[in-house]
């Protein structure tokens, strides 16, 4: 059985070489922690400044940012409840370290499902989003408006940890709520690939993600 309980939100900051474009927030999968994404941060976005979260709930041998019950389904509740934390604590960092901008999230599995949520109970948190390996988090459809928000999904073929379809529905319910969505399929499995960060760093450069004109 998993031992869940919270712990303190902690970080990496990394400084942007061009401030004039949005911070990027990481966030890592179930087991992980703060330094997680940062080697895809590094790969894919050098140039942003990027805030690399730690997960408030503690999973095994590392951290999530939400429960999931011992069949693996999404805790609902839990996300409602540590999503308005997480939140807010990403506002406060963003604004403390005087960014210029609103952040992109850019969430890993655990990650990308609470990023979606942020984004869906949150609609002014962020400019966009990065999904990888997503599920949605709420069974029912949440009322809410992302008019022409970015989003990127990517889902993987061959991924045990999800059914066919699941990146799909996701899209999807982000594209009722008026995001504009990119999304892929790709025939791999669960982690993250070279082709994933080559979708990344091509999906960054080419939205507009409210770049100073």
């Amino acid at each position: 059985m998993k031992i869940l309980i919270s712990a303190p939100m902690q970080y990496r900051f990394v400084n942007a070489r061009d401030p004039s474009l949005p911070p990027l927030i990481l966030l890592h999968g179930s087991g992980g922690n703060e330094t997680d994404m940062l080697p895809v941060a590094a790969a894919v976005a050098p140039e942003y400044a990027a805030f690399s979260l730690r997960g408030a709930i503690v999973w095994e041998q590392g951290y999530a940012f939400f429960r999931r019950f011992p069949d693996r389904g999404i805790d609902e509740d839990s996300i409602r409840e540590e999503a308005p934390a997480l939140a807010a604590f990403i506002t406060d960092i963003v604004a403390q370290h005087h960014c210029k901008s609103q952040p992109v999230l850019i969430g890993f599995s655990n990650g990308a499902i609470m990023a979606a949520a942020l984004m869906l109970l949150f609609p002014n948190l962020a400019r966009g989003a990065a999904l990888l390996r997503p599920l949605s988090p709420f069974a029912t459809r949440i009322e809410t408006r992302l008019p022409a928000t970015p989003v990127l999904v990517i889902d993987a073929v061959n991924d045990p940890r999800r059914r066919a379809g699941d990146g799909a529905k996701m899209a999807s319910q982000l594209r009722q709520a008026g995001a504009a969505v990119e999304h892929h399929s790709l025939p791999v499995g669960h982690d993250l690939t070279d082709h994933d960060q080559a979708l990344l760093r091509g999906w960054l450069d080419r939205v507009d993600l409210g770049r100073p004109q």
